[in-house]
Parts: structure tokens; C-alpha cells; sequence
């Protein structure tokens, strides 16, 4: 299912808070007077002068080596075509956005006022001193081949016109493995390109280099087949124009082993697709509609192997790939251009990678037991944590070997390990929930569906393929919320407990509920009384399969909502106390919080089963938990009732699960200070990699530290996850924000499915 997209969504994401998608923010001290000296006059003059005596200082001394410039000037942006370079300033922040978010790059986007070449060029290449690389973007042809040209000529840093050399690098990964699982050479195999643009002529310059033969190749343009007696082609398309016979697409098609399309949706047919030869590739990369559907053309022809550049089917085509990892490459060894010895570096890391065991976190992430190289998985996936540690260094060596680096690496190992610490891991936990909850959405019932961010978040999770939402509440008061805010939720049911319709419903809830709770003080009056209000008869939904999950809690108190699915859900088999749980995403990666919203003053026993549930927790997230059970103690240093409370919990734990890397009674900030806590506690099990996770000693506790990190230090906070109970119940904090309840509903869908 392709997403969808609501033009008020997109421009209300573009438009709130501080309006765009990036900002510049210190990186040095500046809250003294001293601070403010050393970073402007009179201490900034210092490393002026050293750049002015030496210009490659400008590497140690600024931002230079890490920024790059997303240059357009909006003639050719993807799917819009020539909509001028201030129209094409989000899709420049957006570039911006993936380089910082996938490699750690800087970006400052440009936007140019000039459709004139020589213009253009003078303008970029007198920017060079501020810049350590060029992303070209959305350029049309041919003049994005000459500025390219001329640009890498004259300049002395990486200059890529990623249009042209991101999807040539990317599917040609694809084709190297595609045609390795079909027993095809390159050098003889037939391929037809439809599409003459500056990708489809990047993709062919890749494939000739990769080993494919230039008369193996018939292109198409608006007008038809790029033939030898054409006298409408430029020094571009030329070199691809075949001396073969060839007049139509049907005539090119047949027996072609390789189909490359970067044209426009659905102008090829099932009949074309079956013209192909045994075992044919077919590369439908126009985007967002392929020139031929999945579906359809796997219909035509079972023995495909297909990829698109939709994010939905197998096989993604996807820039992000390849050009922040390339970028990372060239600039860690200042090289002067990425070349093509750097491009076909790339292009055989990313083959073969996808040929390695995939990681158990993008395992979880696409909901597969364990993806292997085969038909439908010829790339890696966008959140494989390796391509930045793969691709990066490839480009790198190749930097050196073919003599354009001025910064050679020398201790590869310490490489890694600066690339593995460049990005944070703030937000990777919520691509692998997100993903996760897309391959199987469940139903989740909304209890509080009179609340406009509610019904936004419902039609998030509806269009994003998350979940089937079923909303609670008034009828007709639901549906003016939605006429009044232009939402669209379509079909998604609307039940009213109260309505008459839904009384066969209630009788039959209320009888269930009658029978749970008859030797608890509840009559069968009070029972049916219950099932109207809405988050007792949202769980009921749960309870008899009506629903796979319950989201409540946005407009009522955390016992009000707690106790009825309590009440009608009930703990899992052995479980005494319920929990609650909060994932806090910092730069450091996911920390988990317990507990955080249920049990107020918890004994050590139950301290126990609280690590047991969050340990449990955190590792369906397929994370190792390294578990700290906090206070203001360090292992006996202090005595009081939660020094010693948590000291008994933790014999407790490591007696029980010996396997288990949990310690305590600590300190929060030894939790995670490794180096403090080798040189006063060695012995502790947390020495190796810090804690992950945090127990507290009471609610009070827990509650203000995850309040402070959340909005003090500006971590998004995922939460709070009800631990223990028989089936998905969530409780929304009071006054959680849209975002938050779509996490939310993304982590139910998860549990459900494990359920």
C-alpha cells in the first residue's frame, strides 16, 4: 500500500514550531564572557591567521570538512518538474535533513535564481573556500551534465550531481546481485532503457563501467528508440544509439534480459514484460508510479526479479543508499573529487552487503524472521546500521588508490569506531516500530475519539498502513470534529456504546464482565451500567477479539483508564504488578524508564518483577538490556531504605537470571560515566557498555527523572508502556501530542502481533 500523504499534514510539518527542517546551532561553549572572546574578537583572530598561512587549516579550525552545499535551481525537482529554485527549497532542506540524519554531514541549501549555465557554474565555484563538498540536485538536462562537468573540473573538493550518479550507484548494486542470483554475465547481457534522461544516462555510463556492452544497450527517449541515423541527439545520448534495428519497444523488449525504466508510471505492459528472456531483471524506478506495477508485472512473469523505488515492494532503488555514505567517504579524506574508481567503490560495497547476515534490529524492522540474499532482497534496507560502516571506508580506500585524497587514513580501526559514534541513535528505535507495525496493522480502538488530535493520529496511523483504527465515542460529534479540520478518515467505523445499535453489544460485554467480576463486589446492574463508558467497553473490544488493541487516556486521569483494563483484560499468567514503561531516544540510543506511572512506593520483591517485565520489554525491541536499579547510594555506600531495598532486588535478580547484566544499588550518572565507574567499582557489570536501562526505587523518582530528560535535555519520550497485562492496553499521558500517540499505537501493533 503506497502512503499517503495529506497536503494539510505536509504543510502543517513544514510550518510549526520553527518553520523548515534544519537550523545551525553552536558547537562550542558560549555561555561566558571568556566563551563569547574565544569564539569571536579577539580570539577568533588567531585561527584566521593560521588559515591564512596555511589554507588546509580551514579543515581543523572551522566547519568546513563537514558541511556540505545541496545546490538547485528547482528545473528539474522530482515528480514537479520545473517549479524554480525558491519552490525547491524543502526538497534542498529535506536532502539537507537525510545527509545529517544517515551521516553526520552538515548542510547549508542553496538555492540559485539562473536557468544560465555559465552563471550558475561562476556562482558555485566561487563558493568553494565554505564548502568541503557540492551535492547538485535537481538540475535538468543536459545542462546538468556540463555544470557537473565544468564544476568537478575547476573545483578542488567532491562535486555529485546526485540525480544522475545516486540511482546509477544504487541499481547497480541491484544489477551485480540480480544478475549473480540468475547465473547472467553483465558483459553479454541485453538491456533496454526507457527514459534518455540524466539518470537513465548516469545508470547506462555505471552499468558500461561495471563490464555491461554499449551495443547491448537500447535507449529510449520521447521520441523513440536512440538510433544511430537520428540527427536529434546531443554528445549526451549519442554514444548510446544502436545500429540495430530497432523501432519500437516491442522490437527492444524481446529476449532483453535487463529492463531499466526512469520514465513515467504504467507505460509498460504485461505483454512487453513476458517478450523478455528466462530469469529477466526488471528495474521500474519511475517514482512514485513504476512504468509497470509490482503486481502486475510479477503476474506476467513469476520468474522476475523486480525493484522499484517504492518503499512498499522488495527491492527499494533508494538514493539514501548511497550518497550520504559517499560524501562521508570523500570527506574524511578530503579528497578532491568522488570519481569514478569512488562510485564503483561504492556501488560493490552495497552488492555486497546485502549478500551479509541482516541485523536482527532491520530483521524486526520489515517483520522478517531473517532476511537473506535472494529475489526479493537484492539491497540492504535504508536502516541498516552497516551501510555508513561499509560504504564510507569503501569510498574512502578508493579515494586514496586512485590518488585523490589528501588526508589518508591510516588506522582503519579507529575509523570504524569514529563512524560508529558520528551518529546518534535517537530516532533509529522508532523506524524499526514503525516499520515493524506496518508489515501486519492490527485493529486499535481509540477511546477518546471526540479529541481532535486523537482523530489526526487515528488517520496517521490509517494512511501510513500502521493500524485499522476504530474510533469511540458520539457519532455525530466525531464527524463535525472531522468536517470542521478538513481530516479525511473515510471509512474507518465510528461506534457509539451508547446508540441503540450497539445494546446487543452491551448485554453481551456486560454479561462477560458480570462473570469476571461477580465474586469482586459487582452485580449484573452495575456490569451493564459499566460497559457504556467507553474505555470499559473499548477493552471488552479487546477482550473478545473485537479489537487487537486499546489507546486511551489523552482526556481522562492514568487510574481511570488503568483500572478498567485491569478490570477486564487482567494481568499475564504470574504477573502480581503491573508497570509502567517510558523509552527515552537520546543520542546515546534508546533508555528505558520503569516505573514510571503505576506503583508508588514498590517493595524489592516487586522491584524484581518490575526488571523482569522492562528487561522482557526491551528485548521484543531485539536490544540487550544492561539494567541499573538506581538511587542515591553506590553499592553500600549510603544506608536508607531504598539503598537497601534495591540492594536486596539486585541479589535477588543475579541469583535468578545470572545472565543478566543488571547491578545496583547506583548512582544514575555512574550508570552510564563507564570510565568513572571502572576506576571505583571494577567489578560492576555495567562496566563494559553502561546501562541501558533504569529501575527506580519509587514513582516519585522515576516519574521526575523522565519528565526532566524529556523536557530539559529535549529527548522525545515513547510512553508509558503498560507491562503485564494479558493483551495491549495503552494509556496516554495527559495532553500527549500527536506524534506521541502514533508511537503509541505503533508500539501496540507491535505487541499484538506478538500476542
Amino acid at each position: 500500500m503506497q502512503q499517503k500523504i495529506r497536503r494539510e499534514d505536509a504543510l502543517d510539518y513544514h510550518a510549526k514550531g520553527r518553520p523548515g527542517k534544519l537550523e545551525v546551532i553552536p558547537t562550542k561553549e558560549y555561555s561566558t564572557q571568556r566563551d563569547l572572546s574565544l569564539a569571536y574578537s579577539p580570539g577568533v583572530a588567531e585561527p584566521c591567521l593560521a588559515i591564512e598561512a596555511n589554507p588546509d587549516d580551514a579543515y581543523t579550525y572551522t566547519a568546513k570538512g563537514n558541511l556540505v552545499a545541496v545546490i538547485s535551481n528547482g528545473t528539474a525537482v522530482l515528480g514537479l518538474g520545473d517549479i524554480g529554485p525558491a519552490a525547491s527549497k524543502p526538497v534542498m532542506e529535506g536532502k539537507g535533513l537525510l545527509f545529517k540524519i544517515y551521516a553526520d554531514i552538515d548542510v547549508f541549501d542553496i538555492e540559485l535564481n539562473t536557468k544560465d549555465v555559465e552563471e550558475f557554474v561562476r556562482t558555485v565555484r566561487i563558493l568553494e573556500p565554505t564548502f568541503g563538498g557540492v551535492n547538485l540536485e535537481d538540475i535538468k538536462a543536459p545542462e546538468c551534465f556540463e555544470i557537473e562537468e565544468r564544476l568537478k573540473r575547476d573545483m578542488n573538493i567532491p562535486v555529485m550531481h546526485d540525480d544522475q550518479h545516486g540511482t546509477a550507484i544504487v541499481s547497480g548494486a541491484a544489477l551485480l546481485n540480480a544478475l549473480e542470483l540468475v547465473g547472467k554475465k553483465i558483459e553479454t547481457a541485453q538491456f533496454v532503457f526507457l527514459g534518455a534522461g540524466a539518470a537513465a544516462i548516469s545508470c547506462a555510463r555505471q552499468y558500461v563501467a561495471l563490464g555491461a556492452t554499449r551495443e547491448n544497450i537500447v535507449m529510449f527517449d520521447v521520441v523513440g528508440p536512440l538510433r544511430a541515423d537520428r540527427t536529434d541527439l546531443n554528445h549526451i545520448t549519442q554514444p548510446f544509439a544502436t545500429s540495430r534495428d530497432i523501432n519500437s519497444l516491442a522490437d527492444a523488449f524481446k529476449d532483453a534480459d535487463v529492463f531499466v525504466g526512469l520514465s513515467k508510471g504504467n507505460i509498460v505492459g504485461p505483454d512487453l514484460i513476458r517478450a523478455m528472456a528466462k530469469d529477466a531483471i526488471v528495474f521500474a524506478m519511475a517514482n512514485p508510479t513504476p512504468e509497470i506495477s509490482y503486481e502486475e508485472a510479477m503476474a506476467a512473469r513469476p520468474d522476475l526479479i523486480m525493484a522499484t523505488g517504492r518503499s512498499d515492494y522488495p527491492n527499494q532503488v533508494n538514493n539514501v543508499l548511497g550518497f550520504p555514505y559517499i560524501f562521508r567517504g570523500a570527506l574524511d579524506v578530503r579528497a578532491t573529487e568522488i570519481n569514478e574508481a569512488m562510485k564503483l567503490a561504492a556501488t560493490y560495497a552495497l552488492a555486497d552487503l546485502a549478500k551479509k547476515s541482516v541485523p536482527d534490529l532491520v530483521n524486526l524492522a520489515y517483520g522478517e524472521a531473517n532476511m537473506i540474499f535472494g529475489r526479493t532482497y537484492i539491497l540492504p534496507k535504508p536502516v541498516d546500521p552497516r551501510l555508513l560502516s561499509t560504504i564510507a571506508p569503501a569510498v574512502a580506500k578508493a579515494a586514496m588508490e586512485s590518488g585523490v585524497a589528501r588526508l589518508p587514513i591510516s588506522d582503519w580501526e579507529a575509523y570504524q569506531a569514529q563512524l560508529a559514534g558520528r551518529l546518534g541513535q535517537d530516532n533509529q528505535i522508532s523506524r524499526v516500530i514503525l516499520n515493524k507495525a506496518k508489515t501486519s496493522p492490527k485493529r486499535v480502538v481509540f477511546a477518546d475519539a471526540e479529541n481532535l488530535k486523537v482523530l489526526k493520529a487515528a488517520q496517521q496511523v490509517r494512511d501510513d498502513g500502521i493500524a485499522y483504527p476504530i474510533l469511540l465515542g458520539e457519532k455525530e460529534k466525531i464527524q463535525q470534529i472531522i468536517l470542521e479540520n478538513g481530516l479525511d478518515l473515510g471509512q474507518i467505523p465510528i461506534i457509539d456504546p451508547r446508540a441503540p445499535e450497539q445494546l446487543e453489544l452491551i448485554d453481551r460485554f456486560a454479561d462477560i464482565y458480570f462473570k469476571k467480576r461477580q465474586r469482586k463486589g459487582v452485580n449484573a446492574t452495575e456490569a451493564r451500567k459499566l460497559m457504556f463508558y467507553r474505555n470499559y467497553f473499548g477493552a471488552m473490544m479487546v477482550e473478545t477479539g473485537e479489537a487487537d488493541a486499546l489507546i486511551s487516556g489523552l482526556t481522562r486521569s492514568y487510574p481511570d483508564t488503568i483500572r478498567p483494563a485491569l478490570q477486564v483484560i487482567g494481568r499475564e499468567p504470574g504477573v502480581q504488578k503491573v508497570a509502567g514503561m517510558y523509552i527515552l531516544l537520546t543520542k546515546r540510543g534508546p533508555l528505558f524508564f520503569s516505573d514510571t506511572t503505576v506503583n508508588f512506593n514498590p517493595t524489592a520483591d516487586e522491584i524484581v518483577e518490575i526488571t523482569e517485565m522492562t528487561a522482557r520489554a526491551v528485548e521484543r525491541f531485539n536490544i540487550k538490556p544492561r539494567i541499573a536499579l538506581v538511587t542515591y547510594s553506590n553499592f553500600g555506600s549510603a544506608k536508607g531504605e531504598d539503598a537497601e531495598k534495591m540492594n536486596r532486588a539486585v541479589e535477588i535478580l543475579q541469583r535468578k537470571h545470572p545472565d543478566l547484566i543488571v547491578d545496583g544499588e547506583i548512582q544514575a550518572h555512574l550508570a552510564f560515566n563507564r570510565e568513572l565507574l571502572q576506576q571505583n567499582h571494577p567489578f560492576s557489570k555495567l562496566v563494559g557498555e553502561g546501562a541501558n536501562t533504569l529501575i527506580f526505587p519509587n514513582l516519585s523518582a522515576a516519574n521526575i527523572a523522565y519528565n526532566l530528560m524529556s523536557e530539559t535535555a529535549g529527548f522525545d519520550a515513547i510512553g508509558p508502556i503498560l507491562l503485564g497485562i494479558h493483551k495491549p492496553v495503552y494509556v496516554l499521558q495527559l495532553g500527549s501530542s500527536e506524534r506521541e500517540i502514533v508511537n503509541m499505537v505503533a508500539i501496540a501493533v507491535v505487541e499484538a502481533q506478538g500476542k
